[in-house]
């Protein structure tokens, strides 16, 4: 695979299939070019807990560097989308949390990846983007592109997650989505995440989770005043702040702070 070709967003192709057919020392990452990741990659479903903590670090870091979507970042993504399912993922890792609940540290974690990656690569990054440097920005940038054209790829292997029983799993499986499906072929989804969104609320009193599921919901024309607590809005009103600050800082030109 060369510097101008990228995985195709078709079927989800195994993760052996996506380790051995790319070429990874062709493709760029934050420190050089993603040569080591096949390594880190096979050992994310290692049935050791601290050999795939320290295979996160080793996988995911290298293409995780400033916001920014590298060459690597989609034939990654594809591999973390491939592995969400597997059995050492999904299985609960040793030891409990305080409230006696298994935890799903691995699949949270991936899943967490994806979602921020799916942020860093969304409508309001690209306008950002086009803002700055004009319009077509898409048209320079072959990773960007290639990301948000794989998002429905991504959005199969995530969607799974949605029910699940442990609600760190599928709020954070939610709050992946929620980027994925500004993609048009995935809009119809909008109406069952927006229920999701709606049921995370009502129980969650994660700040970024509660944030990601109140945007969503007034992006897609949702009305949120009954479930917005009295947090939610001081969160919201101290947002606005900082992006008035930031604007008057930047002579008027921003983005809202990504919270």
């Amino acid at each position: 695979m060369t510097h101008s070709e990228q995985p195709h967003p078709g079927p989800l192709l195994s993760c052996r299939a996506l380790l051995n057919g790319t070429d990874w020392t062709a493709l760029a990452t934050a420190g050089g070019t993603g040569e080591s990741l096949p390594a880190a990659l096979a050992l994310l479903t290692s049935p050791d807990p601290l050999v795939r903590r320290s295979a996160l670090r080793d996988a995911l870091g290298p293409v995780t560097h400033q916001n920014t979507v590298y060459e690597a970042t989609v034939p990654v993504a594809l591999h973390v989308a491939a592995i969400l399912d597997h059995p050492v993922v999904t299985a609960s890792d040793p030891g409990h949390r305080a409230d006696g609940r298994p935890a799903h540290l691995t699949l949270v974690h991936l899943l967490k990846w994806l979602g921020d990656t799916a942020y860093d690569a969304d409508d309001a990054c690209v306008a950002l983007e086009e803002r700055l440097y004009g319009p077509g920005y898409l048209d320079d940038h072959a990773a960007m592109r290639a990301f948000r054209d794989a998002r429905p790829v991504m959005f199969s292997a995530v969607r799974k997650f949605l029910d699940h029983g442990d609600p760190d799993v599928r709020h954070t499986a939610l709050v992946a989505a929620i980027p994925l499906v500004e993609h048009p072929a995935l809009v119809p989804h909008r109406t069952a995440l927006a229920d999701h969104a709606r049921s995370l609320l009502v129980t969650s009193t994660d700040r970024h989770h509660r944030d990601r599921a109140l945007n969503a919901l007034k992006g897609w024309g949702h009305d949120v005043g009954g479930l917005e607590t009295t947090s939610d809005v001081a969160a919201r009103e101290r947002c606005a702040r900082l992006a008035a600050a930031h604007a008057a800082r930047q002579g008027g030109f921003s983005q809202d702070p990504p919270f």
